[in-house]
């Protein structure tokens, strides 16, 4: 519903919008394959799609929720000059820069996943009568090589990026905060918005990188598995992002809202109608309280 509203309803022709839609196209992708990780786990971790379905999903995982990442990260960044430095960064701040950006940030995520597609992801227990997939593939092609695989992968794609994130957004709130020239209830909830946007990105990203370094940690020194459930409690963790972006960057606005009442073809206003004013008083000038019922295109 984000990426037909974006293309149908609010066109894209900011940069914002830009990163947003793909950050939907991210999300997607990522539910995508999320019924092959149900289906997993539902059935004792045992993998029954073979070799190649396993490695495209474990690369499709990995490749989207980075790449959910760096789109957020640049939305905080571009959030953080429209608001900080609004005038300065207006030549910087175009659709076209904001399609470079999305195709760099795509061709790095791919890039990033080639050695889980060309190395094997799946490993057969005879004894248990289950094959893994990704779960246990490390012991077969080298702990060394994945140890400083994923250490450089989540350094790169999380720490780096929550830097420059919670950096991002601090400034904003900070600069929110100071504003004079906002209405107090516009320039307030702007602020909640980052603090809940930050809030997200910590909790549903942190945990599972967090835990899968220092899981990597442990098996590269002891081959100690005693954190892998809490490992996969936090990947599924992760997931809950890609359900939680439409209603924080899309659907938060009254804009958006009539965009999605519209495009389900409800009122302009998910309200109750408002009765009509008499002729005789069109002449007057509209409360600017009930501005949100005047269609966008006025």
């Amino acid at each position: 519903m984000a990426i037909v509203m974006f293309l149908v309803k609010v066109k894209v022709r900011k940069p914002a919008v830009v990163y947003m839609l793909n950050l939907a196209i991210a999300d997607t992708l990522l539910v995508s394959v999320l019924p092959f990780y149900i289906d997993y786990r539902f059935s004792y971790n045992n993998w029954i799609f073979g070799e190649g379905m396993c490695r495209f999903v474990t690369a499709a995982f990995y490749c989207n929720m980075y790449c959910s990442v760096l789109l957020m990260t640049s939305i905080s960044v571009d959030r953080f000059l429209a608001v900080v430095y609004p005038v300065q960064s207006l030549s910087w701040r175009t659709v076209t820069r904001a399609w470079l950006v999305c195709g760099v940030i795509w061709v790095i995520s791919l890039a990033s996943t080639v050695p889980l597609l060309i190395t094997d992801q799946s490993r057969k227990f005879y004894k248990l009568n289950i094959t893994t997939c990704h779960d246990i593939q490390y012991f077969a092609v080298g702990i060394h090589f994945y140890y400083y695989y994923f250490i450089s992968l989540i350094s790169l794609f999380f720490f780096f990026p929550l830097f420059i994130t919670t950096f991002c957004y601090i400034g904003t709130i900070r600069s929110l905060s100071r504003s004079i020239f906002d209405r107090t209830h516009k320039r307030s909830r702007s602020i909640r918005l980052c603090m809940v946007v930050l809030s997200v990105f910590v909790l549903c990203f942190g945990p599972t990188n967090v835990i899968s370094l220092i899981n990597y940690v442990n098996l590269y020194k002891d081959y100690d598995h005693s954190l892998y459930i809490p490992y996969m409690l936090s990947s599924s963790i992760s997931s809950i992002n890609c359900c939680l972006d439409p209603l924080i960057y899309y659907f938060a606005s009254s804009q958006s809202q009539r965009h999605v009442c519209s495009l389900l073809r409800w009122k302009k206003d998910c309200r109750p109608p408002v009765q009509s004013l008499p002729l005789n008083t069109r002449s007057k000038k509209p409360e600017r309280t009930r501005g949100d019922l005047i269609h966008p295109s006025q």
